[in-house]
């Protein structure tokens, strides 16, 4: 099984500010949805454009505008939502048909998440039309994990190489070799690009069957590869496509934090050397706290001449003219830089 790359455990909320400020970059995280506790909307409530028999409409997060169908067909008091997004707040990993519940078991980050389904489409706006995604956290929906877990009416056994008994109980000509693949594409003027991006939500591929995984955590989908786009289409394949009315696999899956910071640019951003200089403006003293042991400490005045050099962390500016200086902390690995005013 992959790493939980779970926002909560990664970061505290003042580095995920730190690097969101860094990259600037708008993130759909659904947090500003309003849902009831423990619910989800799917378009349901016909609050879309009604034509013949489907509800279309949008709800928009961050940059990202995120389109729904409800199809109540021709009749009135049932229907489903065959395409488009949802969001939710559900917390259900066990129920065997929640589509619309991460198997995660929460949200990435806060409280709400998306569900998205085969060939949805995000339209980007704002700032981040025609610029580069960084990714999304992504996961399964409980209802697809439980069916490649524990199968279903149609949907089989992951890992097996024998069918549903809806469709006989057959050797699938699998060898258990399934997988369930999200792939985005990139479109740029209604186009699309010829750059993709791939994720596994599950795979039993492996030589060693010890590495096969469903994914249950959630995981980010690297979307930079699809270069500056304006849309992102997504789609869902399976191996299980018995029956020939194409993949058996619950055509669901969960994201959040679309366009958000992933776990390497967390990294770099944690392993970044830092000065904290104080107090700054500084009359006779200033003091210094790096993350790393420094060997020299230097004072650069504007013209780029140093003025002053020693190795304590306690630093005696008092003979310093009035003005703007440099100090720059070091050691034989990293240096770091802070601007001060001496008064």
């Amino acid at each position: 099984m992959r790493k939980n790359y779970k926002t909560a455990g990664l970061i505290c909320a003042g580095l995920m500010l730190s690097l969101t400020n860094i990259n600037a970059q708008v993130v759909s995280d659904f947090e500003s949805l309003t849902l009831s506790a423990s619910s989800h909307w799917d378009g349901s409530d016909y609050s879309g454009t009604h034509n013949s028999g489907e509800f279309i409409s949008t709800f928009n997060s961050g940059d990202g505008i995120f389109n729904n169908v409800f199809d109540t067909g021709t009749n009135a008091a049932w229907g489903y939502m065959p395409a488009g997004f949802a969001y939710s707040n559900k917390t259900d990993n066990t129920t065997s048909t929640e589509g619309f519940s991460a198997f995660a078991g929460n949200a990435a980050s806060g409280t709400l998440y998306a569900i998205g389904k085969n060939k949805s489409t995000v339209v980007l706006s704002g700032s981040t039309k025609g610029t580069t995604l960084t990714g999304m956290y992504l996961t399964n929906s409980t209802y697809a994990g439980m069916s490649m877990k524990n199968g279903d009416t149609f949907g089989k056994i992951f890992g097996t190489d024998t069918t549903t008994t809806y469709y006989g109980g057959v050797n699938d000509g699998t060898n258990g070799e399934d997988w369930f693949l999200l792939t985005a594409i990139g479109y740029s003027g209604g186009s699309p690009t010829s750059n993709k991006a791939e994720f596994y939500l599950a795979d039993f591929r492996f030589a060693n069957n010890a590495q096969d995984y469903i994914v249950d955590s959630w995981e980010w989908m690297d979307l930079s590869a699809l270069g500056n786009v304006d849309s992102v289409q997504f789609l869902l394949t399976s191996s299980d496509t018995t029956g020939g009315f194409g993949m058996n696999t619950p055509n669901f899956f969960a994201f959040d934090d679309f366009n958000g910071v992933g776990p390497n640019a967390i990294d770099e951003l944690a392993a970044k050397p830092t000065l904290n200089l104080y107090p700054n403006p500084a009359t006779n003293m200033v003091s210094i706290k790096t993350s790393f042991e420094t060997s020299l400490v230097s004072v650069i005045d504007l013209t780029g001449k140093t003025v002053l050099t020693t190795t304590q962390n306690n630093i005696d500016i008092s003979k310093l003219t009035a003005g703007v200086y440099f100090l720059k902390a070091e050691n034989a690995n990293q240096v770091v830089t802070e601007k001060f005013i001496k008064q």
